[in-house]
């Protein structure tokens, strides 16, 4: 009796042990029927319940215990044939819809006779997943640095390309806390303890971080660090993968220096490009400006020289009809020159009839008188015949005498005229030599108009292609701008 109740109590404390683990144990008779499912794994079968029906329709939680455990099997003659022949432990890996799960069953054995099995469930996933990561990490852990780390920055694994770009050992390294490799101004920081909680609370972390060798020295790490959780959401360590880029940031930091020297160097440059077009531009327009004034002065000068040109010709034409009215003039003093001295000749000839008419009338006198009273009529007419004898001689001493005047005054007018057509002529020369000057200058002028022309023309094309020139050195400015931009987010 008393051994009896000694086995009840240990059947009860074992059942009680059964209920308190975490693992997932059910156990079945040796007919395949279910006695016992423990509460872990009555949780997880729960939780698995939904996706479970889906595949397996006579599944329920609600009648696990009693059914045959072929309600986890599509073909149960296959699993009870397995089973039966069982005679140790059995791992497998049974898949039912979305859900994995690996099976670890024990056949129970009293008195060599087969009483019953025992079955351990997991979740296949995870161990899938720990091997796929395992493959992955070992993948990664050819070519990138890989070190664990407890959740709290203990160290606890670090492969050799880690170890290498710090300069460490992994015996000096493990079970030390990651801020050895924190520089020492970041160590004691409210950023580096935020960082570490956020990873303790399951936060991925990543980019460029700086850290310290064991010399000292800066070691520039592009990675990640990545909290790897149980089956419950705990962190149970921290992964970090990455990459040795400390080439690359001197590199990139080399590169910065030669963007802002160069840049710096380039944009004095096309500033002073810029100030220069900016200032010939400016010098241009004066000089279009000046050049369109002179330009227009020069026509106005063209002009002029040219109405001065024309009257010159029409002067010299004035002068040369002045002198030919001139020698007409004087050609017609000549000849009332001889005509007056012609007149000389007819007043001598007058003067000479009258003298002999004046002889004739005192002979006729003498003759009247002699004739005595017979004469008397005789002397009467004489008389009268002297008188006219003598108003012609006066009339031909006045006439002699105007004549004189005349001729003196012909003289003159021949004398004037003559100096006329000497200064007529004189002047006739300076005219035409004037005009054939001012033909020159006109020619010259209209050279010099045609020529300030062009200048202008060339001029306003000089402008036209500074502003041009101004133009592409804006756009150069701008594309160097968009250039240094561009390569200052490449050397970040």
């Amino acid at each position: 009796m008393f051994g009896l109740a000694k086995a009840d109590n240990q059947g009860r404390l074992k059942s009680q042990a059964m209920d308190l683990v975490r693992a997932n144990i059910m156990i079945a008779n040796a007919e395949f029927v279910i006695t016992y499912v423990n509460p872990s794994l009555q949780g997880f079968l729960s939780e698995a319940e939904a996706d479970l029906k889906k595949e397996l329709p006579r599944f329920s939680m609600a009648s696990l215990i009693g059914s045959n455990i072929d309600i986890f099997h599509k073909n149960p003659s296959h699993q009870r044939n397995m089973l039966s022949g069982l005679s140790r432990a059995h791992e497998a890996t049974i898949k039912v819809g979305p859900r994995m799960f690996d099976l670890l069953v024990s056949p129970i054995t009293t008195n060599g006779v087969r009483s019953g099995y025992v079955v351990e469930w997991a979740n296949a996933a995870e161990r899938l997943a720990n091997l796929a990561y395992a493959a992955q990490s070992k993948a990664i852990g050819r070519n990138a640095a890989i070190i664990e780390f407890t959740p709290d920055g203990n160290i606890l694994e670090a492969n050799e390309i880690f170890l290498t770009a710090m300069g460490y050992r992994l015996d000096e390294v493990k079970g030390r806390h990651h801020s050895i490799f924190v520089p020492p101004e970041q160590r004691d920081t409210e950023a580096y303890r935020t960082f570490w909680d956020k990873l303790r609370k399951g936060e991925f972390q990543s980019g460029r971080f700086r850290r310290q060798s064991k010399t000292g020295a800066d070691v520039w790490i592009e990675g990640s660090y990545n909290p790897v959780l149980d089956g419950n959401g705990r962190v149970t360590k921290v992964v970090k993968l990455a990459s040795n880029v400390t080439d690359q940031v001197r590199l990139l930091a080399d590169l910065k220096n030669l963007i802002d020297e160069n840049f710096a160097e380039i944009d004095r440059a096309v500033s002073q490009s810029s100030k220069d077009c900016s200032g010939a531009t400016s010098a241009v327009a004066g000089s279009l400006t000046n050049m369109r004034t002179v330009l227009d002065g020069a026509r106005d000068m063209a002009s002029s020289v040219a109405e001065i040109a024309q009257t010159m010709t029409r002067s010299r034409t004035a002068v040369e009809a002045a002198g030919k009215e001139a020698e007409l003039v004087a050609q017609q003093a000549d000849r009332l020159i001889n005509a007056a001295q012609a007149m000389n000749s007819v007043v001598e000839l007058i003067r000479d009839i009258a003298g002999q008419i004046n002889l004739l009338s005192l002979n006729a006198t003498i003759e009247a008188a002699r004739a005595g009273e017979a004469g008397k009529g005789f002397a009467v007419v004489a008389s009268e015949v002297k008188g006219l004898a003598n108003q012609s001689a006066r009339a031909t001493e006045q006439i002699s005498a105007e004549i004189e005047n005349i001729q003196r005054t012909s003289a003159e007018v021949a004398s004037a005229v003559r100096g006329i057509t000497g200064a007529i002529g004189s002047v006739s020369g300076y005219v035409n030599s004037t005009a054939a000057a001012m033909e020159q200058q006109s020619a010259v002028t209209r050279e010099i108009s045609s020529r300030m022309d062009v200048t202008s023309s060339t001029v306003t094309q000089v402008s036209a292609n500074i502003d041009t020139i101004s133009s592409a050195v804006s756009k150069v400015a701008a594309a160097v701008t968009k250039t240094r931009q561009a390569a200052e987010v490449l050397a970040r």
